[in-house]
């Protein structure tokens, strides 16, 4: 028994109807450019990753010191209530 209750045999008939049907060229220029595309995919996750990673890198600076000098007129303010 093969896969999900499909054996071997059914499999290598479906493969040759395939093959038949599209021939080796079809099929052969067919996994490249799916190869092509899943390559040009994973390049753009990994660029899209490191911009991430660089806005992240220089975000908290900016936040930290707008946050840190709002905070500290704030408590200004209260000490001369």
């Amino acid at each position: 028994m093969g896969l999900g209750g499909i054996s071997l045999w059914q499999l290598l008939i479906v493969l040759l109807i395939v093959v038949l049907i599209f021939g080796t060229k079809k099929l052969s220029g067919m996994g490249s450019d799916l190869g092509g595309a899943v390559k040009g995919f994973r390049k753009a996750m990994n660029d899209a990753d490191t911009d991430e990673d660089q806005a992240q890198i220089d975000k908290p600076d900016a936040e930290f010191s707008a946050d840190s000098s709002g905070d500290s007129a704030g408590a200004e303010n209260k000490q001369n209530s």
